[in-house]
């Protein structure tokens, strides 16, 4: 069975939008586009690397495949990242009918029910890059295997966020963690099953925790 591994830049807000550059994604009004880059660093460039030192084919929303499929068929071949993106297959959430024009890509129309289909063959690894509508997507049907998330110290306020507000709510295991020397932090995360929950409350409640307690059942 193939595994879903999802990799994403955030700000320590969540935000993931245009982290490579100032023309990758500006809807919205977003105006910091490429703000990854004052932090790479060796080790930000190794944890990247990493995501393709085993075999993966690419799995992509359409904006995400557009910003790629204008850039990476341009750059030398012997690109360390240009030279596996172009071989690989690269899969594409759409439904615009539009052609892909990238070598290898793959339509997907229904990208919950195809993504399901492709994780019973075998082969590489499916691996993400940005997309986050497609993400929300897969995570909304329990697709994703592994997260690997590159968090970044800074606070960018608006922009598209990895986790939406009606996010399905899952625990997580962190399996893998390490800090650049820029501040930059690595989680690699799996699914462990639904939120677990607990209380550090263990007295009886008082009258007016008691009368706490209902005021916030009726503010809702």
């Amino acid at each position: 069975m193939r595994r879903v591994v999802a990799a994403a830049f955030v700000s320590l807000d969540g935000v993931m939008q245009a982290p490579g550059g100032p023309t990758e994604d500006p809807t919205g009004g977003f105006a910091f586009g490429g703000w990854i880059v004052p932090y790479s660093d060796e080790a930000t460039g190794e944890w990247v690397m990493s995501l393709f030192a085993e075999p993966f084919d690419l799995l992509l929303g359409r904006k995400t495949y557009e910003i790629f499929a204008a850039h990476w068929p341009f750059m030398p071949a012997d690109d360390p990242i240009a030279e596996p993106f172009n071989r690989v297959t690269k899969y594409v959430a759409t439904r615009t009918g539009a052609p892909l024009t990238w070598a290898n890509s793959v339509a997907l129309t229904d990208a919950a029910a195809d993504v399901a289909r492709l994780k019973q063959q075998d082969g590489p690894t499916l691996l993400t890059q940005g997309s986050g509508d497609l993400l929300r997507t897969l995570m909304a049907q329990g697709l994703v295997d592994e997260f690997r998330v590159i968090t970044y110290p800074v606070i960018l306020g608006r922009g598209k966020r990895l986790f939406s507000p009606d996010a399905a709510p899952i625990g997580l295991k962190l399996t893998r963690s390490a800090v650049s020397s820029t501040g930059a932090t690595l989680g690699v995360y799996e699914p462990a099953g639904p939120v677990r929950t607990g209380s550090f409350m263990t007295l009886e409640p008082n009258a007016l925790e008691t009368a706490r307690q209902e005021r916030m059942k009726r503010e809702g």
